[in-house]
Order: structure tokens, then C-alpha cells, then sequence
């Protein structure tokens, strides 16, 4: 099949197009040296621009922005110390690059199915679009372009569902539901409903969407933002479903692909390329570009944010200016796309990657969050002990990706599978161990069992440094608070 011409064209429209949106928010930025503008738009996100910008999470938007923090891992860095911060960043860091590689290399399959074109290169070219105009615009940019890339995304996947419906190939998909339902079986009850659980809580701990929370103009708007978002994300599932019955209903050996599909990750382009014309394939492709760069961006700002304030600020070094950070978030910027190009050009398992990393966002990033906001006694012995128990319960159950035997067998272990919900069973245990260490700890302290000289965390009896620590964090989240409401009280 040779290069479609005509498709490649009305992408490289729709890249301009976007391009020239990212461009024009970048403006806002010009002359900014503030973190606060860059990496949270001024706190100045519109109720209607916020819920297109917005991805799920319901709990902790209220706290979260009524404290002014900046990004995910402020809170965790007050309580717990700069350096428990770091190590939590890691978790963060692994998911948001693997997430972001993932979906690179989706984008990668569409353009060689529908456009006969060299995979690699559109993921390049996709990313470093994406890269330039978040790299001078910040959360303008992306908050800007989400907003035509979600209405794309939209209107393109909703337009092919007519056009593959009715496509002569595709059988009645009410006479396929046995086919595309699945069964169930009784068997694999704990597999699912540790997937499911995985889904609703650790899809929380992520800067995207707390980025988003903490740039809204106020609590009220974070609230509603998320809530609005939630039910955007419900919405534009369905035309997903949809799409994925039509696959199973599709005789596709009687089609011109003239195979059964056999890779799951090519079902979109396939249906887009082989069951619907030209045009509406092309209109698809576009679709796919949107949801790709719109995530893609948002990924890369999230983790050069967390990067340049929680690590370089304040872990590395302390005294940088404002405008000295921000030029160490715009390499990032530059860092961290570069790697998610080379994850998803060179790594054949990078959506089992992402897995593995959400696996490890649920099971200690989780318990972490609802401890640093609604459990005032936690420290950082817990969290450190957490961490550590959570990732041996977690790699205990095994993992096949990584070629880890399971050297922990949970109940109902059979034959190398384990059929316990082994990480919602590490994530408990981790909240636990959270929960009771500290506890522990505050009590040998409080009570001088141990001398306060054995407090080497400094978070509980001997505190003085971390208070000056602290301090010099929280500085930044008070004037943020009185910028919007000069009564408010600021005590730290």
C-alpha cells in the first residue's frame, strides 16, 4: 500500500492547527517568571476551559487546592521530608513516562495502518509538536489545545461509528454480544476486582489531574471540575465500546485486511481504515493525533513540574530562583520527551510497562495521599516503611513483564497464576504499615523511650530542621493564599 498523500496532508493541517493554538496561549506566558504561571496557569484555569482539561478524581480536590500547593508531591514533601518526596517521585516518575511512551506508540500503529507510513517518524514528529508548545507555553498550551484536541477527538471517533456500522462486513453486534460480553468465570473473581479497584484508586495520584485541581480559580471550580471531568470521561468511553463490539462483529478475512485481527493494540485503525472511506479514516486518524497529543503533553508538563520544584528546588538546590526553575522544567521538558520517544520507539512491552508502574502508583503512591490528607499523625517512618513493604508485597506476587518468579504465593496460587487480589491485599498492608509505624514512633518519642536524638527523620520530636524545611516549602503555597483571599489565615 503506498502513502496516502491526501491523509498525510490533513494531518499535517490538524498539526499546524494545534501547533498554532499552543502557540498563541504561549503568549500569555511572555516575560513570566513566576512557577505559578507556568506550571499553574496564574491559578487563573476557567471553570469550562478546566472540565476540558480534566481527567478523573473525586476526593481530593477540595483540600488540595484549599492548601495552595503547586504540584502532587508538595504535601508528601511537608509532612514527609524532602528526601521521602524523592523516592516518591520515582513511582510517579515511572508511571507518567511509561503512560506517555504507551500512547506515543499507539499513535505510532495508527499512522502505519491508515497512512502506510514509517511508524517511528510520526511519533517523533507527534511528540516534538507536542514538546514545543508546552516547552514556552506551560499549562496554557495544554490547557488551550485540550480543548480542540477533545472536541477532535470526539466528533472524529463519533463520526466512524455510522460508517462501520453499516459496512457490509460487520455483523448485527446484538447477535455478537456473546462474542464481545466475554464470559465470566468465578475462577479469576479476585483478578478483576483487584483490576477494577486499580483503576478507581490508583488512577488518583497523578500530577495531570492534580495540576489541573490546583490551577482552577478557586475550590469551588477544582470541585466542580472534577466532577464535570469525571463524567466527561464516562461519555467519551462510549464511543470506544462501541468501535471495540464492531471489531468482533467484523468478518475480517471477507474484508480487505483479509486476516483475522490477531494484535489488539491495532483494532482502532483497523476499523477506521478497513470499515469506514477515506475521508471519515482520515477524519479518525485525526482523533487519534488529538487523544494522543492531548494526553502526551499533559504528561510531559506533569513530571518536568514535579522534576524542577520537588526535586531541583528543593531537594537539590534549595537557594534557585524562580526563573532558574522554570529553565530546569523546560529541559526537562526536553529530557523527559526524549526518553518517552526512545521508550516508544525501541520497547515492544511498554504498555505492560505502564501496568506495572499503575500497579506501583496504587499500591504506594495511594495510601500515601489519603494519609497526607486526611491523617495528621503520619511520619516518615511509616511512609518509609510503607513504601518498602508495599513494593516487596508487590514484587512478591511475581511479574511476568519483568520475568519475576512469584516468591510470595497468596492464597488460591495455582500453577504460577495468582488468583488473589494480591495488590489491593500490598496496598492495604502498606496503609497499615503506614498508619501503625508512625504511631509506633510518635509513641517512643512523645514518651522518651527512645532519646530524641534517635529521631534521625527529624519529623516527630526533634524537629527543628525539618521545621525550617518546611517552612521555606509552605512559604510559597501562603502568599498563594492571600494573592486570592487576603483574610485567610496563614499560620503555618
Amino acid at each position: 500500500m503506498a502513502v496516502n498523500w491526501g491523509g498525510l496532508i490533513c494531518v499535517a493541517g490538524f498539526y499546524v492547527t494545534i501547533l498554532a493554538v499552543g502557540v498563541y496561549a504561549s503568549t500569555k506566558t511572555k516575560g513570566i517568571t513566576s512557577i505559578n504561571e507556568v506550571m499553574l496557569a496564574g491559578r487563573n484555569i476557567g471553570l469550562l476551559l478546566g472540565v476540558f482539561t480534566m481527567i478523573d478524581g473525586l476526593f481530593f480536590a477540595k483540600t488540595m487546592r484549599e492548601q495552595g500547593y503547586v504540584t502532587l508531591l508538595d504535601p508528601f514533601q511537608i509532612k514527609f521530608g524532602r528526601g521521602m518526596g524523592g523516592l516518591l517521585f520515582l513511582v510517579a516518575l515511572c508511571g507518567e513516562i511509561f503512560y506517555c511512551s504507551a500512547i506515543l506508540t499507539a499513535l505510532g500503529y495508527t499512522f502505519s495502518v491508515i497512512l502506510d507510513i514509517e511508524s517511528n517518524i510520526a511519533i517523533i514528529v507527534s511528540a516534538c509538536i507536542a514538546m514545543s508548545y508546552t516547552l514556552f507555553g506551560g499549562l496554557y498550551s495544554v490547557a488551550y489545545t485540550d480543548v480542540v484536541q477533545l472536541v477532535c477527538l470526539f466528533f472524529g471517533l463519533w463520526l466512524a461509528i455510522p460508517f462501520a456500522f453499516t459496512n457490509e462486513h460487520v455483523t448485527s453486534i446484538v447477535e455478537t454480544s456473546s462474542t464481545w460480553r466475554g464470559t465470566w468465570d468465578n475462577r479469576y473473581a479476585g483478578v478483576w476486582c483487584d483490576y477494577i479497584l486499580q483503576l478507581l484508586l490508583g488512577g488518583l495520584p497523578w500530577q495531570e489531574y492534580f495540576q489541573r485541581v490546583l490551577s482552577a480559580k478557586s475550590v469551588r471550580n477544582a470541585q466542580i471540575m472534577s466532577y464535570a471531568g469525571a463524567i466527561g470521561c464516562l461519555i467519551m468511553t462510549i464511543p470506544s465500546f462501541i468501535i471495540g463490539t464492531i471489531a468482533t462483529s467484523t468478518n475480517w478475512t471477507a474484508t480487505e485486511y483479509k486476516q483475522e485481527i490477531t494484535d489488539s493494540n491495532i483494532v482502532l485503525p483497523l476499523v477506521l481504515q478497513y470499515l469506514t472511506p477515506k475521508f471519515v479514516s482520515i477524519i479518525g486518524l485525526g482523533a487519534v493525533c488529538a487523544a494522543v497529543m492531548s494526553s502526551a503533553d499533559s504528561t510531559i508538563l506533569s513530571i518536568s513540574s514535579m522534576f524542577s520544584r520537588n526535586i531541583y528546588k528543593h531537594l537539590i538546590k534549595q537557594n534557585a530562583s524562580e526563573k532558574e526553575v522554570i529553565w530546569v522544567m523546560r529541559i526537562s521538558i526536553i529530557v523527559f520527551g526524549a526518553i518517552s520517544i526512545t521508550l516508544a520507539i525501541t520497547v515492544d512491552s511498554i504498555y505492560g510497562l505502564f501496568y506495572l508502574c499503575t500497579d506501583f502508583v496504587y499500591v504506594i503512591l495511594f495510601p500515601q495521599l489519603v494519609s497526607v490528607v486526611y491523617i495528621d499523625f503520619t511520619n516518615t517512618y511509616g511512609s518509609l516503611s510503607a513504601y518498602i513493604i508495599g513494593l516487596i508485597l508487590r514484587l512478591g506476587g511475581g511479574e511476568q513483564l519483568l520475568k519475576l518468579e512469584p516468591f510470595i504465593e497468596y492464597p488460591f496460587f495455582d500453577n504460577g497464576e495468582q488468583l488473589f487480589p494480591f495488590r489491593t491485599f500490598a496496598m492495604l498492608i502498606s496503609f497499615m504499615i503506614l498508619i501503625l509505624v508512625s504511631r509506633l514512633f510518635q509513641y517512643i518519642f512523645t514518651k522518651e523511650i527512645l532519646d530524641k536524638k534517635w529521631d534521625v527523620f527529624k519529623c516527630v520530636v526533634n524537629i527543628q530542621r525539618e521545621v525550617e524545611d518546611t517552612l521555606k516549602i509552605k512559604y510559597v503555597h501562603v502568599a498563594d493564599r492571600l494573592d486570592e483571599n487576603p483574610s485567610v489565615d496563614t499560620t503555618l
